[in-house]
């Protein structure tokens, strides 16, 4: 108990799935938090099951130019200083080939995954960067490191959040503030489950259970196993990490190995 004692925390995405999870987790370890989401509603939900001297709320669409800027400037406001900041918002996206998918909607998930991301990386660097301190976490995905079929535009946004990380970290290494990614697998949050839902039981078999066979611990990851390796990142246990990649993921990757499956 007590490891993030006395500092203060940004969350997006954080009304549900691993952005609460991580937020339930820092609260435990003594820290306060700002939760930034889209969802009104989940987010006010949220706030209230942490309690009011916990956790604040705000309201904005990361994928927005000027959010950024607002929700960090309401953070230190709040709080009087930053010191972690988990950049988890994000959306999924269509199961269609490179030469089917539309336009519109490639911007629509490169927007929010990738660009929204660098927006709010921007602004927090900004502020830790004269504090000399601070611990970046990106919500990266195994897609950060190995492709799969049918989901270009979120592998195109996810691998380029690892390069984000890494020239962040080269560029903050000499300023006290660390950045490092989480890479979680499939993991068992409101958008998998959206997902999983939608297919069609084949020879009895879920989605869910299907997807389960083909990680090698057989199971479904929860939030609150990505959480827990967050917290290391943004405790002082972490001091001496940055610009690495941490997967939660069952051993996916170790299965899919170097090359796309």
């Amino acid at each position: 108990m007590g490891r993030l004692q006395g500092k203060s925390a940004l969350i997006t995405g954080g009304a549900s799935g691993i952005g609460l999870a991580a937020a339930q987790a820092f609260v435990r370890e003594g820290a306060k938090v700002m939760l930034v989401d889209r969802d009104q509603g989940a987010l006010e939900a949220a706030v209230k099951d942490l309690g009011a001297g916990n956790a604040v709320a705000h309201y904005a669409d990361t994928a927005q130019v000027d959010a950024a800027e607002t929700f960090v400037r309401a953070a230190l406001e709040k709080f009087g200083g930053l010191d972690i900041a988990v950049l988890n918002a994000g959306v999924g996206s269509l199961g269609l080939p490179v030469d089917g998918y539309p336009i519109d909607e490639f911007d629509r998930v490169v927007g929010v995954n990738l660009r929204g991301v660098w927006l709010t990386l921007r602004a927090c660097v900004r502020v830790m960067k004269p504090r000399k301190a601070g611990s970046i976490i990106v919500t990266g995905s195994i897609h950060s490191h190995a492709a799969r079929a049918l989901s270009s535009p979120y592998t195109t946004a996810k691998a380029g959040l690892l390069g984000m990380v890494k020239g962040a970290a080269l560029e903050m290494a000499g300023h006290g503030v660390r950045v490092n990614m989480v890479a979680p697998g499939f993991i068992d949050t409101p958008l998998l489950r959206k997902a999983l839902d939608a297919i069609v039981p084949k020879g009895g078999v879920s989605g869910r259970d299907a997807l389960a066979r083909n990680i090698p611990m057989r199971r479904l990851g929860a939030s609150e196993e990505v959480a827990e390796v967050m917290l290391f990142l943004a405790s002082d246990e972490a001091s001496y990490t940055t610009g690495a990649s941490f997967a939660a993921d069952g051993g996916v990757l170790a299965a899919w190995g170097p090359t796309p499956d």
